[in-house]
């Protein structure tokens, strides 16, 4: 009983923590890549392991997929706090919507390699569209206390536009067509002197 409990809490170790960091770094470039190449195995090889040990943080491609999917919505939860410290508002929204734009590449990628099961991550999706509200509404606040956005779209809003601008383009290049696509959009927000 006693060494039961002592391998329960014990910590992981340096090496297993570092691989696992490894392994989520390999994925999101792998995946955000996409294309034939954006396989299991590829992960492994990128993160220098193999593929038993991607398996032992990973044992499923859901548990993959959710791991990497939270991975990537932490950091832009953490550059929206830390663009709103560092940027003029208005740059900081940009900067923001550009960063999204990687995430949903990584997510597309991950949709087509690893199949994950449909609904399988449903509180996942609903969570992390929570706390991108919340973190662009932040953003947005600050834009419009300065006047330089209109203050009559909501978070969510924004939020959809940009993810309907990613999920139509699908061909090579996409992701800079839907940077030009969202820098339009939001000199759109931009409040507009009257001209005399």
């Amino acid at each position: 009983m006693g060494l039961e409990r002592e391998k329960t809490s014990r910590k992981p170790r340096a090496d297993s923590l570092r691989n696992r960091e490894l392994l989520l770094v390999a994925a999101r470039d792998v995946f955000s890549a996409g294309g034939p190449d954006a396989s299991l195995e590829a992960v492994a090889r990128s993160a220098g392991v193999g593929i038993g040990t991607l398996y032992r943080h990973f044992p499923t491609r859901e548990a993959l997929f959710q791991a990497v999917y939270r991975r990537e919505i932490d950091q832009l939860v953490e550059l929206g706090t830390t663009l709103a410290a560092e940027a003029p508002p208005l740059e900081a929204l940009r900067r923001w919507l550009h960063a999204n734009i990687g995430m949903v590449a990584t997510k597309k990628g991950m949709l087509a390699a690893l199949a994950p099961a449909a609904n399988s991550s449903t509180q996942l999706y609903a969570d992390s569209s929570a706390r991108l509200a919340n973190s662009v509404g932040t953003l947005m606040a600050a834009a419009i206390t300065e006047g330089e956005i209109r203050d009559d779209i909501a978070p969510e809003d924004v939020m959809r536009a940009l993810i309907g601008m990613c999920y139509t383009r699908d061909q090579p290049g996409w992701q800079d067509t839907v940077i030009r696509l969202v820098d339009v959009f939001v000199d759109g927000l931009r409040l507009r002197q009257p001209t005399q």
